[in-house]
C-alpha cells in the first residue's frame, strides 16, 4: 500500500478494478447528457433528468482520484471526454442520415437527441472544468490532511466541482436567453442538490474507497504529481 511515505502513484498498471471504475464513470457521464434533455420537478425544483445520475459519475471521480491518483483520474476523465464526444458524433451522424420512408420519428429524434453548438460547447467546458476541479481539490486535501477524513474530500471536491460546473454549464447555455436573477437560481439549486446527493451517498463511497484499497494494495498520495490537466498522455 502507497502511504504518505510511499508517493508514487499507479503508472501503466491497469486492472480489472480501475476498469471498472472508469467505465461506470464513462458511463454514468455519457447517459447523464442523453436524458438531460428531459426536465423534471423534484421538491419544486425544475432540474434536468440528469440529476439522477451525473452525480455518480462525481462519486467515481473522486474514488478513482482517492485510489488510483490524480494521474489516473486525469487519463479517465479525458477518456469519458472522448467516448462523449464519440457518442456525440454518432447521434448527429444519426440524425443527419436519410430517414426511410415509412419511419416517422424524425422529429421526435431531432428533438430529444438533437443539440445546439451552443449548449454541446457548454457541457464539454464544463465537464472539464467540473471534474479537473473536483479531482484537484480531491488529491489537494488528501495531502493536507494526511489520508484523514475521507468525507471532507468528498465534500469538499464536490462542493467545488458541483459549482463549477453548474456555472459553466448555465452561464455559457442560457445567458442573454433567460433573466439574469432565473439564470442565478437555476445556477445555485443544481449546484446545491448535487453536493446534497453526494453528501448523502457519502457512506456509499467510503464503502468503495475501503474495497479498493484493500483488494488494490493502494493508497495514492499525489505529492509529486504534476496537475497540468493537459498532461494525459504522461
Amino acid at each position: 500500500m502507497l502511504t504518505p511515505d510511499k508517493k508514487t502513484p499507479m503508472r501503466g498498471r491497469y486492472s480489472h478494478w480501475f476498469s471498472l471504475v472508469a467505465s461506470i464513470f464513462i458511463t454514468c457521464l455519457i447517459t447523464s447528457n442523453i436524458i438531460a434533455v428531459k426536465l423534471v420537478n423534484i421538491f419544486g425544483l425544475v432540474l434536468p433528468a440528469a440529476i439522477i445520475i451525473f452525480p455518480i459519475s462525481y462519486i467515481f471521480g473522486d474514488v478513482l482520484t482517492e485510489v488510483y491518483g490524480y494521474h489516473q483520474a486525469r487519463r479517465v476523465i479525458w477518456l469519458g471526454f472522448f467516448c462523449n464526444l464519440i457518442a456525440v458524433v454518432a447521434i448527429w451522424l444519426g440524425q443527419i442520415l436519410p430517414a426511410a420512408s415509412f419511419w416517422e420519428g424524425q422529429a421526435a429524434y431531432e428533438r430529444i437527441l438533437g443539440y445546439t453548438p451552443r449548449l454541446l460547447g457548454a457541457s464539454f467546458l464544463a465537464y472539464l472544468v467540473g471534474e479537473f476541479a473536483n479531482s484537484f481539490v480531491m488529491a489537494k486535501m488528501k495531502i493536507a490532511t494526511n489520508g484523514r477524513w475521507l468525507w471532507t474530500r468528498t465534500i469538499g471536491s464536490t462542493l467545488v466541482g458541483q459549482g463549477l460546473d453548474s456555472l459553466v454549464f448555465m452561464t455559457l447555455a442560457f445567458i442573454g436567453t433567460i433573466p439574469l436573477s432565473v439564470l442565478a437560481g437555476a445556477i445555485v439549486a443544481q449546484w446545491l442538490s448535487k453536493s446534497v446527493y453526494e453528501a448523502i451517498i457519502t457512506p456509499l463511497t467510503y464503502v468503495l474507497v475501503n474495497f479498493l484499497k484493500k483488494r488494490e494494495g493502494l493508497d495514492v498520495f499525489d505529492t509529486d504529481t504534476r496537475f497540468n490537466p493537459l498532461l494525459f498522455g504522461e
